[in-house]
């Protein structure tokens, strides 16, 4: 999900027996990592910002976190490919086929036969059931796109049931985003109770590719998994995912042919990168957003006179323009253009200083004062900050601001401690739930989406009505109704909606992009 969010743990703990082997053989030399170096043929070199936080699909909601796991773990679904071009429909992935009863409350799949897992272990139902129980069990982010309540039973080795207690719209779509990766249960049995922390930072799962090693700060490597069972076999032997923290570098590398890829790239890095002869910049209409969480629940921000304040403080065009540089578009609500259940009668949010001097008054605050704490995940959150701090002064309200890891600032927000926090967001399936019933339902407080830990009955009884209902007429009605609600109510700041942009070397084939899966490389599919 794409989010801005990444899970608040990782864990380094002991690799299998093939990880000796391999990682021994291995040094940042034969991967031509070094400065001055140029990729070779068979490995895709990609340069992100910053590392994972982990690699665990029962606890990971962040897309930097999937540009390994989408590689390394199938899923029951997949998104489709159309005339070369990613798509928000589904496909079976380990999925040879599925029925669903009349009620929509019992799915019935039918696993492709001669899958394995990385170790040569078959991947059956039995395997699913355990990746699903496990998730449910987590209770952490993932997990939320998923009843609890959900039963999953192995019938035979190849057919798994899930039983639903009440229709779920979006199910079949689910089963595609990366908590539905499905993990090798022998692998966990064997790391008994350290699995969790293993999983943190290893694959063990039936994808293209598998980890193989993370050297902190440096680089992920992963090389292809020798039994993958799917019908297209991967050209690249190997990807790297190589930790650039600053933009700047990541473009010069790619300049210099050090990178294949480079990812998180500024609008004024990527101004550059497009005048650059051996380099194209990619760019896809996205349903990527980027917002303000409003603490609803503690702090001068609880009064939602003080959050009108702040919403009517900001210089939405400004952010735009100056930082953005004019590659992005206002949003006017939670549910961005291109998206069903998108409310076009809602106000675009403008800046309105008499406005916000005139909220500010009638929440009574006194020289109020906010904590607004971002971290270097985006390279726009800093600007961002700046501008918001300065908004606010112009109408008495004094901010301080904190940059922090972003480890850091994810365990911060869950916990609620920040007043504003800055956070990007776009969807692990297309539907509206994503936009809606995660950013607002009061159950959902905290890390798994509902970071402004808003909580409005009414809005609670429309979300969880939406989320059975198969008529999509009627779920749209209920969520313009909500998103009407939360607009009045200011949950949020809604900032902007931008196009995803990925520089790359002028001889990476093959890359598609989908607007589910933002940093996330379709990698079995290219070639160089």
């Amino acid at each position: 999900m794409v989010s801005q969010s990444t899970s608040p743990r990782h864990a380094f703990g002991a690799g299998r027996k093939y990880l000796v082997s391999v990682m021994a053989g291995i040094s940042l030399a034969t991967l031509s990592l070094a400065v001055g170096a140029v990729t070779p043929p068979d490995t895709l070199v990609i340069g992100k910002a910053a590392d994972p936080q982990t690699l665990d699909p029962a606890v990971t909601i962040d897309n930097n976190d999937w540009t390994v796991t989408y590689p390394a773990y199938q899923k029951l679904m997949r998104y489709k490919q159309v005339n070369g071009k990613g798509s928000t429909e589904v496909e079976g992935d380990l999925a040879e086929s599925w029925e669903v009863t009349p009620d929509n409350l019992t799915w019935t799949f039918k696993l492709r036969p001669g899958q394995k897992f990385d170790d040569g272990s078959d991947v059956t139902a039995e395997a699913v059931k355990f990746s699903f129980e496990r998730l449910l069990k987590a209770k952490q982010g993932p997990s939320e796109a998923f009843p609890a309540s959900l039963k999953v039973t192995a019938t035979d080795p190849l057919t798994v049931t899930f039983t639903l207690e009440n229709s779920f719209a979006p199910f079949l779509y689910t089963l595609a985003n990366n908590g539905a990766s499905i993990i090798n249960p022998k692998i966990v049995k064997e790391h008994g109770d350290k699995a969790d922390s293993w999983l943190a930072s290893h694959t063990a799962g039936s994808g293209p590719y598998r980890l193989v090693s993370w050297q902190k700060g440096q680089a992920l490597t992963l090389e292809k998994n020798p039994h993958y069972g799917g019908s297209k076999k991967p050209t690249l032997d190997k990807m790297v995912v190589k930790i650039v923290p600053e933009a700047s570098s990541r473009r010069l590398q790619l300049q210099k042919g050090d990178l294949d890829v480079a990812e998180d790239m500024p609008v004024d890095q990527v101004v550059a990168l497009k005048a650059t002869p051996s380099v194209t910049v990619h760019q896809f209409p996205s349903l990527r957003v980027t917002y303000l969480y409003l603490n609803n629940k503690s702090g001068p921000l609880k009064n939602a006179d003080m959050r009108h304040a702040v919403v009517d403080a900001l210089d939405y065009q400004g952010i735009i323009d100056g930082i953005m540089l004019k590659q992005a578009v206002q949003t006017r609500g939670p549910i961005p253009e291109g998206m069903w259940g998108y409310d076009d009668s809602l106000p675009l949010p403008k800046q309105d200083l008499d406005a916000a001097k005139a909220a500010l008054k009638r929440s009574g605050e006194s020289k109020p004062s906010l904590l607004l704490r971002y971290s270097t995940r985006d390279p726009n959150w800093e600007p961002i900050a700046l501008t918001v701090q300065a908004n606010l002064a112009s109408i008495g309200v004094n901010v301080k601001l904190e940059k922090l890891a972003n480890a850091t600032l994810r365990e911060n927000l869950g916990k609620g401690d920040f007043d504003i926090s800055i956070g990007n967001w776009s969807p692990d399936f297309a539907d509206p739930y994503m936009f809606t019933s995660y950013w607002f339902d009061s159950d959902k407080q905290g890390l798994a989406g509902n970071r402004s830990f808003y909580s409005n009955p009414q809005v609670d009884t429309w979300l969880r009505e939406a989320a059975v209902l198969a008529d999509q007429g009627k779920r749209a009605a209920l969520y313009k109704q909500v998103q009407q609600q939360v607009v009045k109510d200011a949950a949020y700041a809604y900032l902007y909606q931008t196009n995803y942009q990925a520089a790359m070397r002028n001889d990476v084939k093959g890359y598609v992009f989908n607007p589910m899966l933002e940093a996330v490389f379709n990698v079995a599919d290219m070639s160089k």
